[in-house]
């Protein structure tokens, strides 16, 4: 996955400050949601799926700060509950392709010859289809739903992470550290993740935040087009698919949750560019 159009959002903010007061914005961002995801059942003024025909696309007022949507439900209370669903589509969607790839990477780099030319052949057919397409086929054939997008994810996107990690196994198992533990006859296993991995995972760990976004806007758009999380959940991605038909009369239902997706994929991209910086990656 290209990550260029990424980073482009928060180059402007690179050069008006330092990696430090980025560093705090990043984290500041993802703690904020993530306190509104915990405390969701206190801080949300209304039930996100009770539903008051009364209350009918009104628009922001004292009673509902962000309006009401076409069944009357509370937009500011779906936004909040759904904080703990986008937070986790970004987080857990991340994770396992992280994990998947940083082995097959790992594997791949450090034995070389057949086992490389295998994973990596492997890596070439998923590459070889686009990586929406594929991943809503996936969904397609599993059915939609959270899990169907997990698994999804899991299957096509740790192939980044693998290549990323081999570039470097490949580089660091010939560095005078991973000779001597060699010539000291250590075991493959303590190699590879003991001294090696540690060295090598910096540029992923820094990916993960850019892929995070990438997501986030994925999970938002398949959700969006009816695969992903299912009505009445309140989510995102289902909140502006839902509110597209009302757009010119109430715009309120679809701008809220699409500035709540900004705002969260901003926060990861300014927290993986501070980190590239503080490591030394560029992307």
């Amino acid at each position: 996955m290209n990550t260029d159009a990424v980073s482009l959002p928060v180059a402007g903010w690179r050069i008006l400050f330092g990696r430090r007061t980025m560093l705090t914005v990043g984290v500041s961002i993802l703690l904020f949601f993530l306190v509104v995801a915990i405390a969701a059942p206190l801080i949300a003024p209304y039930d996100p799926i009770l539903q008051d025909g009364s209350a009918r696309l009104q628009p922001p007022s004292f009673l509902h700060p962000f309006g009401t949507d076409n069944f009357g439900r509370d937009i500011l209370s779906r936004i909040i509950w759904g904080t703990r669903i986008d937070l986790q589509i970004a987080l857990i969607g991340v994770a396992f392709p992280f994990l998947i790839g940083t082995l097959v990477g790992t594997i791949a780099g450090f034995f070389g010859g057949v086992v490389d030319a295998l994973f990596m052949r492997i890596v070439d057919i998923i590459l070889a289809f686009p990586f929406l397409v594929l991943m809503l086929s996936i969904i397609a054939i599993l059915g939609p739903g959270l899990g169907s997008f997990y698994i999804a994810m899991a299957l096509v996107g740790w192939v980044s992470y693998a290549r990323l990690i081999r570039a470097q196994i490949l580089v660091l198992k010939n560095s005078d550290y991973a000779v001597a533990a060699v010539s000291l006859g250590f075991g493959r296993m303590r190699i590879m993740f003991r001294h090696l991995l540690p060295n090598g995972i910096a540029a992923s760990i820094v990916f993960s935040m850019s892929d995070a976004v990438l997501v986030l806007l994925s999970g938002a758009a398949v959700s969006y087009l009816g695969l992903g999380v299912q009505p009445p959940v309140a989510e995102w991605g289902v909140m502006v698919a839902e509110g597209q038909s009302f757009i010119t009369t109430a715009w309120w239902i679809t701008l809220f949750p699409g500035l709540s997706i900004v705002f969260l994929a901003f926060g990861f991209s300014i927290l993986g560019d501070a980190l590239g910086e503080m490591l030394g990656v560029h992307e």
